[in-house]
């Protein structure tokens, strides 16, 4: 996407205002495939999975598909996508990482900011970028000058970038909901917060018009003996940490085999509930011209009255469906390792299968570990944007001037970090399944 400067200087905005092309551009990306999947990923990973919406029907006298209420309609979830999500977070992110650094003072001020507190966020941060392609965090100060991080939900930034790398931020606009009463109405009112080196300008969204909330505000202020002091960050305090260089979210990948694997246990369970009292019915003789009255007959009182008609028994008979479990089954465990595989996860069952060696067991983890290596680059660029932030707040607060200083930082893998002890206790052990998760602390780990 192009950056409003260069817009301006290809002659593109000077017919409209820049307000305008806001607007045109904040209700073109509200629709945007990129962002409704950034939306998806966000509800599949809090359950609520398009299976929930599923409704049986049949062919209608017009030959056009009709909704049915006396079906059985299982809308079950087996949600192996934030199986996935959470396993890819808690591989990479799980423990807090090392920050190493050779002056002394310059860790002991790092410490201050990379707390537990930090951890919690960050990995939430890793939650988002598998979610939304791209997550967001956005650095301040708060009402009692306090150094801050937020995160903002992928689907709520619209992010102009001054490179086709998606480097570094032109202008960024966020668009989120408030409640606020009308009278005695909850409604939801849209705010949109545009962010500029310059500072901030609120805005409030109805419809596609955006109506300014007050003029520009800078990110900092202070107050001297009643004179307040503006100031600002030298680039915008939004930095974005991406899944991967095309931002392309996980749901993407294994959405089509988690809504088959829904449908699969669904289907299984309507299949096996539907008995001789809402199956398909053959009936011999009937003694009333009402089906709706038989169906009601049957489902209240178990039975049915028939006679014989010139010699000719009465009766009913059900069309039988066999339900073959296995083919289920089969049909499960496939789309569960389709969604492994696609997800570029582990399945931890494997190990259960004959005797774990070396192979195998580092094998286990190829898939994972190298997506991690993408995420990890992405992540450790984005902290070296963070660096620029935190070393300004380090200064402006007493601990030092740090630039220049070299820091790195050292991402603890949650992975098998000695496989031979643990194939010789799997070996001594029968019917024990093997954690491959967090089994041992490296030597070189240590808490911050």
């Amino acid at each position: 996407m192009l950056n409003t400067s260069e817009l301006i200087r290809m002659g593109v905005m000077t017919a409209m205002s820049e307000k305008q092309f806001f607007e045109k551009e904040i209700a073109a990306w509200k629709l945007s495939n990129a962002r409704q999947q950034q939306i998806t990923g966000e509800k599949y990973y809090r359950y609520q999975h398009d299976i929930l919406k599923r409704q049986r029907t049949v062919i209608g006298q017009s030959g056009k598909l009709e909704v049915v209420e006396n079906l059985p309609n299982n809308r079950l979830i087996d949600n192996q996508y934030t199986k996935m999500v959470d396993q890819k977070t808690n591989y990479l992110l799980g423990n807090p990482m090392v920050i190493k650094t050779e002056n002394e003072a310059y860790d002991d001020a790092l410490k201050t900011v990379f707390n537990k507190k930090f951890h919690r966020m960050f990995s939430n941060l890793g939650e988002d970028s598998l979610n939304g392609g791209i997550s967001w965090l956005y650095v301040y100060y708060d009402d009692k000058g306090r150094f801050r991080f937020k995160r903002f939900a992928p689907y709520e930034i619209l992010p102009f970038w001054k490179d086709d790398d998606h480097t570094e931020l032109d202008v960024a606009i966020r668009v989120y909901g408030v409640e606020a009463y009308e009278g005695h109405d909850l409604k939801i009112i849209e705010k949109v917060e545009v962010y500029r080196a310059e500072g901030i300008e609120r805005y409030t969204l109805d419809g596609d018009t955006l109506y300014s909330d007050g003029e520009l505000t800078p990110y900092m202020m202070t107050s001297s003996n009643g004179a307040i002091t503006p100031y600002n960050w030298a680039k915008i305090p939004l930095i974005a940490f991406k899944y991967n260089d095309e931002e392309i979210p996980l749901i993407s990948k294994v959405k089509s085999l988690q809504d088959a694997l829904n449908e699969t246990i669904s289907d299984f369970q309507n299949n096996i509930q539907e008995d001789s009292r809402n199956t398909i019915l053959v009936i011999k003789n009937y003694d009333g011209q009402n089906l709706g009255e038989f169906r009601r007959n049957l489902a209240t009182y178990g039975a049915v009255k028939v006679k014989t008609v010139d010699g000719a028994d009465g009766g009913v008979d059900a069309l039988q469906v066999n339900v073959n479990a296995d083919n289920y089954k089969a049909v499960q465990e496939c789309l569960k390792q389709a969604i492994i595989d696609n997800a570029m996860g582990f399945d931890a069952k494997v190990l259960k299968s004959g005797s774990p060696n070396q192979m195998n067991i580092k094998s286990i983890f190829t898939d994972i570990d190298l997506d991690a290596n993408g995420m990890e680059t992405e992540f450790q660029a984005s902290l070296e944007d963070l660096m620029t932030f935190i070393n300004a707040h380090l200064a402006n607060t007493g601990y030092g001037d740090f630039t220049g200083e070299d820091v790195e930082f050292i991402f603890n893998r949650d992975m098998l970090l000695d496989e031979d002890s643990i194939i010789t206790s799997a070996q001594k052990s029968v019917g024990i399944i093997v954690c491959i998760m967090g089994l041992k602390p490296s030597p070189s780990r240590r808490s911050l």
